[in-house]
């Protein structure tokens, strides 16, 4: 394939602006605003995970609470009946003794009952403390999360803003080439990342091999227009002032 060097020349503008586009391409895929969103909403599941135990935990002693108050008012309300009786002195002797047994063990119960609620109150407290906390992480979390999405987002803007500029500076290049030359760059391109290189002091831009002796002379030998490549890669080598030959 016969091409003039300043044709030839245009494909070291496009592989530059390639390569640009590549290295664009790999800091989008690898954003650190997008990995601290990443990190932030995973962190917020966490959070949002954490509050919904504690709020399980609070419904659970809520229940336990209303359950002991109830079996609180029914001792109560059955001690009440019971010193009724005793105070009313309708009642049998055999029937006082075992009223006032009965309200023994009620007293007890009633203590004991009183006393577990006390616990179970102080640990809905403590409970409380912590859903409150945890609700305060989540907003906290969340408000990080809007930041770092918003950072995010005008970074993405601006690559997108350069992913523009540099393809349509692509789409200039890729106008003013043969054909026959842009596919054989498209296709190295392809098939190892890199079409054409700069040929500089007998090593290959693209590889970073220099060539041997016998091949530097074979290059020299040939006609400008020659459109020649690495032996190694296969790259489209472009010679300029800088090769040397």
């Amino acid at each position: 394939m016969n091409v003039e060097p300043q044709v030839q020349a245009k494909l070291l503008e496009l592989a530059g602006v390639d390569a640009e586009l590549a290295r664009t391409a790999h800091r989008r895929a690898t954003l650190p605003e997008q990995q601290e969103v990443d990190r932030l909403e995973t962190e917020r599941s966490a959070r949002k995970d954490a509050a919904v135990s504690v709020e399980i935990v609070l419904d659970d002693l809520d229940r336990d609470i209303r359950k002991l108050e109830g079996e609180v008012d029914a001792v109560r309300k059955r001690e009440e009946r019971d010193r009724a009786l005793l105070q009313g002195g309708t009642v049998g002797a055999k029937q006082l003794t075992e009223l006032e047994h009965e309200l023994g063990s009620l007293e007890r119960r009633q203590g004991l009952l009183e006393d577990e609620l006390l616990e179970v109150m102080e640990q809905r407290e403590a409970s409380q403390a912590d859903y409150e906390h945890a609700g305060a992480q989540l907003s906290k979390i969340e408000d990080e999360l809007i930041d770092a999405g918003r950072r995010r987002d005008d970074a993405i803007a601006d690559l997108d803003s350069a992913v523009a500029a540099r393809g349509a500076d692509r789409d200039t290049l890729v106008a003013s080439l043969p054909a026959d030359l842009l596919e054989a760059y498209e296709k190295q391109r392809a098939a190892r990342g890199i079409g054409a290189a700069l040929l500089q002091a007998r090593r290959c831009g693209a590889c970073r091999i220099e060539l041997d002796r016998g091949e530097i002379a074979r290059i020299q030998a040939s006609a400008p227009e020659l459109v020649v490549r690495c032996p190694e890669c296969n790259a489209i080598l472009v010679r300029t002032k800088e090769s040397g030959l």
